[in-house]
């Protein structure tokens, strides 16, 4: 009953030309955060550093507050093999070797607008990676048709959204790896988010996280295979898969209007 009632009251923002163009500074300002770091990595960096190291690069470029602190993730921790509970994903000592994709995943809030994103890398060349990322690339093609299709067909849920990416992913040979966040999501709405001071926070999600959460309810926001209800807005959507000792993904905004569905950004993001 709660959780009908939460899908019921569910208010997506109304995007203008003016808070896209914010949305768009935001997301452009965390991309170049995460394509700095992944020039500088060096063999013996711990995930901890680089992660440190990207919110120090935000924070320079003028970002006060993050929906979530960044994330690295080396190696085989790419692919959240017996990650247990919100720690694991943590950045850890985990030191970068010779031939390590790489994930870089940031969320800073910019001048009032959030950003979320996700970028893999690799610092030699991987064969590996350059299949996934090819995988991912026509992966976001088929995501975008799938919630312009769902925008005009109410019998098209978010959750079969989800469920259609899962069986793609899995007919192409690779594990399904968002499935393993927090809510098993493939990504989540996002709402403007003014700036205003908050005390800092010992958990890596900023204050606007559980601001938005208890205004909203968290249900309706988050993209999971038991989504249900309107998908009209500005959704963060991150679809990770993984192979053998190693996983990549991407996260973008896109932007979900009656009849249309477009990324934020029409450059694939690496």
């Amino acid at each position: 009953m709660i959780t009908n009632w939460l899908y019921r009251r569910a208010r997506p923002a109304k995007w203008n030309a003016a808070s896209l163009a914010g949305l768009a500074a935001g997301q452009d300002l965390a991309y170049a955060c995460a394509r700095h770091v992944a020039r500088e990595l060096q063999e013996g960096w711990s995930e901890a550093q680089a992660a440190r190291l990207m919110d120090v690069y935000l924070q320079d470029h003028g970002v006060r507050s993050f929906f979530h602190r960044s994330f690295a993730w080396f190696g085989e921790r790419t692919r959240f093999d017996g990650f247990r509970g919100l720690r694991g994903f943590l950045p850890s000592s985990r030191r970068l070797q010779a031939g390590d994709c790489v994930i870089l995943d940031t969320a800073p809030v910019y001048q009032g607008y959030p950003a979320d994103i996700g970028y893999s890398c690799c610092p030699q060349e991987s064969a590996a990676l350059r299949d996934g990322r090819g995988f991912l690339a026509a992966l976001r093609g088929v995501i975008r048709e799938l919630f312009e299709r769902a925008s005009v067909d109410s019998g098209l849920s978010g959750g079969d959204i989800c469920a259609s990416v899962s069986r793609h992913i899995v007919a192409a040979g690779y594990d399904v790896i968002h499935t393993r966040y927090p809510g098993a999501v493939l990504g989540h709405r996002l709402h403007p988010m003014p700036e205003k001071w908050r005390p800092p926070t010992l958990t890596p999600f900023g204050w606007r996280v559980y601001e938005r959460f208890l205004a909203e309810g968290v249900l309706p926001d988050l993209l999971n295979e038991r989504h249900r209800g309107g998908l009209l807005g500005a959704w963060a959507i991150e679809p990770h898969i993984g192979g053998p000792g190693f996983g990549c993904k991407f996260e973008e905004v896109l932007i979900v209007e009656p009849g249309q569905a477009r990324w934020l950004s029409e450059e694939i993001p690496w």
